[in-house]
């Protein structure tokens, strides 16, 4: 077990020690770090997006507030607790050797009962002061994240899969605090959430597939490093995607303007997946990468802003 202690920045020494406002603030950017606040705010936008959306009449901006708070909390611990989860693997990876866990700037104990007491905290948030519902749903991301996703990625390709459930739960979330109902029209967010998850993360791991492998996970990347099989899958969730990501507009969830949006940002995230497929290098897994970032919050948005 590597034992983590936390340090003092690398230059400091005795004779200047540091003021007691910079080590405050160096500790406060390690806890925000361990949030991931901008992976929150991917989540934030997708659960505000499923909120407004599944709202039938009026919007309830003070419920949807709750909602955000709530669904913001548990996401913040339970990104924190898969940090103190795979401390041990991250230390052995050179994109998150600096993170404050392998980088002793944090004691264990400290993102243990840091995540803990945000993810239990958001949790009892949503439970209580917006519905029941939408409190059982970010359980079952909690769970399925920490004890599924998490420790399979040391054992199975199939984690990545796994791993897009609670991934693609969110608008979910946001869809249950605002009815306090689930309908088919949720599923369909959840179905282009899904989807999107997997060329998503496909090129992620096809980017870091070394780092990864040096740490022992068990991601499609890894298990076949000719890389065949994983552009085939980003390429067959591209497509997939295509053709659910204009669901909303057959449902009338929403209407022209999203259709239009769907098929052409759904086109170009398939055009990236395919160039992967062709040039075969890290570069187009980036650009994909890249693609992916910029097809969720315009889909969503539009959804939003396209509600029928």
């Amino acid at each position: 077990m590597r034992s983590t202690t936390v340090t003092l920045p690398d230059n400091t020494d005795t004779a200047n020690p540091p003021s007691k406002h910079s080590v405050l603030v160096s500790r406060a950017v390690d806890f925000i770090e361990l949030m991931k606040p901008r992976l929150v705010g991917m989540i934030l936008i997708t659960t505000a997006a499923g909120f407004y959306i599944g709202t039938q009449y009026t919007v309830d901006w003070i419920r949807c507030l709750h909602t955000l708070i709530g669904a913001g909390l548990t996401a913040a611990g339970v990104l924190g607790l898969n940090q103190y989860l795979e401390r041990e693997i991250d230390a052995q990876m050179k994109r998150t050797q600096e993170r404050p866990l392998p980088g002793g700037r944090m004691l264990p104990i400290e993102a243990l009962l840091f995540g803990t007491a945000l993810t239990g905290s958001g949790m009892l948030y949503l439970t209580l002061i917006v519905n029941p519902l939408s409190g059982f749903v970010i359980s079952l991301i909690v769970v399925s994240y920490l004890f599924l996703y998490t420790p399979l990625k040391r054992k199975t390709s199939l984690c990545t899969l796994i791993g897009a459930v609670p991934g693609a739960l969110p608008p979910v979330v946001g869809w249950a605090a605002a009815r306090g109902t689930l309908t088919g029209e949720a599923w369909v967010l959840f179905a282009i959430l899904f989807l999107w998850q997997l060329p998503h993360s496909l090129a992620i791991a096809y980017i870091y597939r070394e780092d990864y492998a040096k740490a022992g996970l068990r991601l499609l990347p890894v298990i076949h490093p000719d890389g065949a099989s994983t552009r085939r899958q980003i390429v067959i969730n591209c497509v997939a995607l295509l053709g659910i990501g204009l669901l909303p507009a057959l449902y009338n969830i929403a209407g022209g303007i999203y259709f239009l949006t769907a098929l052409l940002s759904g086109g170009a995230f398939l055009a990236f997946g395919i160039y992967l497929g062709i040039a075969r290098s890290v570069k187009a897994a980036r650009y994909l990468l890249y693609a992916s970032l910029l097809y969720l919050p315009l889909v969503f948005i539009t959804m939003a802003f396209d509600k029928i």
